[in-house]
């Protein structure tokens, strides 16, 4: 069971909404939604195990898998949460002006609202905005279903070795997205890139556009945890 205290209004309403989604991802686990209000949530206990040798493999081919569920639009029926931060998630038909407007920009004037932009930013931000299409290239693809937040700390290694997701930031977007947020803290073991290439490979130039999508996850760390953020925030934009 989860509490809401301390948790934004309606947040684990919109958590449920995102595990409820994520079931159609039939080879990844995740816990059963029994009941939620502004309150509580209750859930299945996942009891954790240890991972066998293929199990980041397993995983990665499972999450190539949940990447192939596409929508007609970027986005979801509702908005939701990155963190403790809200996450817009107005349907768009275009990915570069979903990813500016919902993503990179919200984030970057709650930065500004939170004292963390200068003038020197302001012009590395409007330079990222007139390239962000240029950016992206001939990446585009269908919106894929995706977890939103996808780091160490939000999947669990299940007792019968299915990984399973937790903590979901859920919406239909580009599924370099969440391959990114992988990487941003070391990134997964070998295997598990190993897994998802061989079953849903990413297009060509993805590596030059993996800072792009970790960008959304810095701007969230810095306005959720303060200052010692900025500095990779800033190396991000001045890469572009």
């Amino acid at each position: 069971m989860k509490s809401a205290e301390g948790l934004p209004k309606g947040m684990l309403e919109r958590e449920a909404l995102g595990l409820k989604e994520l079931e159609r991802g039939e080879e990844l686990l995740i816990p059963k939604v029994y009941f939620v209000d502004a309150d509580f949530l209750i859930l299945d206990f996942v009891e954790p195990g240890n991972p066998d040798p293929e199990f980041f493999y397993r995983f990665g081919k499972a999450l190539a898998k949940l990447h192939q569920l596409t929508s007609e639009e970027f986005g979801f029926s509702e908005d939701n949460y990155i963190g403790l931060t809200p996450q817009i998630n107005k349907f768009h038909s275009r990915w570069d002006e979903f990813y500016w407007t919902q993503r990179l920009e919200y984030q970057f004037k709650l930065a500004e609202k939170n004292g963390y932009i200068t003038k020197e930013h302001r012009s590395l931000i409007a330079n990222l905005e007139k390239k962000i299409s240029k950016i992206m290239g001939d990446s585009l693809e269908k919106p894929s279903l995706l977890h939103g937040d996808l780091w160490s700390g939000n999947y669990i290694v299940a007792k019968n070795n299915r990984a399973c997701l937790i903590d979901p930031a859920v919406y239909y977007g580009h599924r370099e997205a969440d391959l990114a947020m992988t990487r941003l803290f070391g990134g997964f073991p070998a295997d598990f890139y190993k897994g998802y290439q061989e079953t849903f490979p990413l297009k060509e130039g993805y590596s030059y556009r993996e800072p792009l999508y970790k960008l959304y996850h810095v701007l969230n760390h810095l306005n959720l945890f303060g200052k010692s953020y900025l500095d990779g925030v800033v190396n991000i934009l001045k890469a572009f």
